[in-house]
């Protein structure tokens, strides 16, 4: 499928790719699943594009009326977790 990716006008093009990258690993987290390690270096290229944490929150917000899949939740579930891949299934 493919969804709306909330971005900044402001961002660089290499800005872009990042949280669209991210993004999009957050969707093949519920859809598939992704290589944790993976993942969480995505989410600190993205925090190195949007490190406030309220933008973070407000990004992640407009993503899940988009998509329907909440971002935080695959993250703390990364964060917690020892496997290799995980999955939101």
């Amino acid at each position: 499928m493919s969804y709306h990716y909330p971005i900044d006008e402001t961002w660089t093009k290499e800005e872009v790719i990042q949280v669209v990258q991210f993004f999009s690993l957050v969707e093949q987290a519920y859809e598939k699943n992704v290589d944790r390690t993976v993942l969480l270096t995505v989410y600190n290229d993205f925090k190195k594009v949007v490190p406030s944490k309220s933008e973070e929150k407000k990004l992640f917000r407009e993503f899940e009326q988009g998509s329907g899949y909440a971002c935080f939740p695959v993250i703390r579930y990364a964060r917690d977790s020892d496997q290799h891949k995980i999955s939101m299934k």
